[in-house]
């Protein structure tokens, strides 16, 4: 097979996470090795600094750098939520033609995908050659076909730690407690605090992902219910759940509809859905103390809590990337597959299969509307690594003896 002589460029969208720079520093280590790619270089701001032929010279990063910047939460490169149509693809393939780049790398979504799409069309109705590969990332884990997402192991993690330090709060000062988790139509993320449960009476005692439909009057059932049995709630709530009609419940309590470039409803880095809940839980049910915090950003790029095993498959999505453009001359989107317990391998999936889709919770993994299956800890619990150790005081009541 010939090999393409030219540039490759390197573009990092959508939001950041732990471990996306290890996938942007595996596409340039490996991209590096290889003579016939002259330069890589890295676009700032995603696909904006295409189209703006705003560039770094990636290839004269020191290797020490790049291994730094690995290990660093967030996008290196900088991000952006901007959603190319075909004259915006149009324009990036007329920047590559320009500078003779060969090689595209984007690390993203559903919707970096789909950028990934449209420009491999446009590159092959111009018959330009041009590699494109789209490398996954998101901790949503909502991307099709891959059994999981680069991302989603730490920011699980960090929910896993965040709600067990809450529940450790919230039993030393009862009350209740919610916490909404990002997630637009996906509830992975807020699945996962499920791991915060060491004892039967942890919470979070109830969790409710968008997958089932959310019911406010079932919901203040079950707070009820629970705050009568332990003096005491924590609650998981993915920032996307709907109603039985498909709303989104952050719009039937507030009416607020502030929306994103997508269009969509602006769900996330805000408090709304969280002090709506505590707002109906104090109003209907009494209760005084009830507090809610939204944990937002906090997520996305934490310092110190980081899966290893997600680092390491999010440098090999990066350099596996490179791997299949270079030596097999293909496009597409790069998807793990778990092959044992637990292992995987890597392979390339048409990006039509990925582009714009968004893979969901699968109902086994939900129990009761309100709670997660323990068959979902089977599919998780390697993706986060080793969890932080907690406990409680083991002693007996003192007996006082009355005179």
């Amino acid at each position: 097979m010939q090999r393409l002589k030219g540039k490759a460029v390197v573009a990092q969208g959508g939001g950041p996470t732990s471990v996306i720079n290890q996938s942007l520093v595996g596409v340039v280590l490996e991209a590096r090795k290889y003579p016939f790619i002259t330069q890589v270089y890295g676009a700032r701001y995603g696909v904006r600094g295409i189209i703006h032929e705003d560039f770094v010279d990636l290839s004269q990063a020191t290797t020490h750098n790049m291994e730094m910047v690995a290990i660093t939460p967030s996008s290196a490169l900088g991000s952006t939520r901007d959603k190319p149509d075909e004259a915006y693809c149009s324009r990036m393939v007329e920047v590559f033609q320009k500078h003779e780049v060969r090689y595209f790398f984007y690390i993203g979504g559903n919707d970096s995908a789909e950028t990934c799409r449209i420009v491999s069309n446009f590159a092959e109705q111009r018959s330009y050659d041009l590699r494109v590969v789209h490398i996954p990332k998101t901790i949503d884990n909502d991307l099709l076909v891959t059994d999981h997402c680069p991302g989603f192991g730490s920011a699980a993690k960090f929910v896993v730690s965040a709600f067990a330090g809450l529940d450790l709060d919230n039993f030393a000062i009862p009350g209740v407690f919610v916490g909404v988790v990002m997630g637009r139509s996906a509830g992975f993320l807020t699945a996962s605090s499920v791991f915060a449960r060491r004892w039967p009476h942890d919470g979070p005692h109830l969790i409710y992902v968008p997958e089932a439909s959310f019911d406010m009057e079932h919901f203040l059932g079950d707070v009820d219910r629970v705050y009568q049995e332990h003096g005491r709630c924590v609650v998981a709530a993915c920032e996307g759940i709907v109603a039985a009609d498909g709303e989104p419940m952050l719009l039937k309590l507030t009416k607020d509809e502030e929306r994103d470039p997508f269009g969509n409803v602006q769900l996330s880095g805000r408090s709304t859905l969280g002090d709506a809940l505590s707002d109906a839980i104090k109003s209907r049910l009494k209760i005084q103390r009830v507090r809610c915090d939204t944990f937002g950003y906090l997520q996305r790029s934490f310092l110190g809590v980081l899966s290893d095993v997600d680092s390491s498959e999010a440098r090999d999505v990066g350099e596996t990337a490179v791997h299949f453009a270079v030596h097999r001359g293909l496009n597409g989107s790069v998807a793990i597959r778990r092959t044992g317990d637990y292992s995987v391998d890597y392979f390339v999936t048409p990006l039509d299969t990925v582009a714009a889709h968004t893979k969901t919770l699968p109902q086994e993994f939900i129990k009761h509307g309100n709670d997660i299956d323990e068959s979902f800890k089977n599919y998780c619990r390697p993706l986060m690594g080793p969890l932080p150790q907690f406990d409680r005081l083991i002693a007996p009541s003192v007996e006082i003896t009355k005179s």
